[in-house]
């Protein structure tokens, strides 16, 4: 079982990353608010890991910060819940925001993620509601601490196509991620487009 990770960023293409560890490109997916505290790419960087074992591959997954891993491991427990959909409700919102639909019975909050729908909100708020009870609301859930000593991130060729590239592989229908990414800031990075994109889905 492999834990964590400590090594050197060598690509960072949203959901996607390869983090080279002595030499052994690992191959991860990542939650957006992890990406979002990456440093640059060349950088040194530490991921939390849960590894998913399917007959027709393995899948690595990445996190900045220990709860998002726990609460992933909580998520794919439930029914009809996998890795991808996990993933996808741990990108479109905070893990704080997360437990506050959770608490607040807010099924409408979380229809506006990508892949639940009203009887996966309902059954996410069901099963998640014992299991967070104890769970304190975190003051800063947002980015890592990595974010804080990052450097400037490098110019992206295609930021808008690859923004958008990263909100399909989230589980976004194509006209969906269009219209999310419509009228933002084309001179953004990848990363910044697709938080406003996200944060404008969930505010809409």
């Amino acid at each position: 079982m492999i834990g964590r990770l400590t090594g050197r960023l060598l690509e960072k293409q949203p959901p996607h990353l390869v983090l080279d560890v002595q030499g052994v490109g690992y191959e991860l997916e990542a939650s957006m608010n992890t990406l979002l505290g990456l440093p640059a790419v060349g950088e040194d960087c530490q991921l939390f890991t849960h590894l998913v074992v399917r007959e027709d591959a393995q899948l690595l997954y990445g996190f900045g910060k220990e709860p998002e891993r726990r609460l992933f491991r909580e998520l794919i427990k439930i029914s009809g819940v996998g890795p991808r959909l996990a993933l996808a409700i741990l990108s479109g919102m905070e893990q704080a925001d997360f437990i506050r639909c959770v608490h607040d019975e807010d099924s409408r909050a979380l229809t506006r993620l990508p892949g639940v729908g009203k009887k996966t909100a309902d059954r996410l708020i069901i099963e998640m509601r014992d299991r967070l009870k104890h769970w304190t609301i975190p003051k800063d859930d947002g980015l890592s601490e990595m974010a804080r000593a990052s450097q400037p991130q490098p110019p992206v060729t295609h930021p808008l196509a690859d923004a958008e590239a990263a909100l399909v592989a989230l589980g976004y229908k194509p006209v969906e991620a269009a219209k999310m990414l419509s009228g933002l800031e084309t001179g953004a990075s990848t990363e910044a487009l697709i938080k406003a994109a996200l944060a404008r889905k969930m505010a809409s």
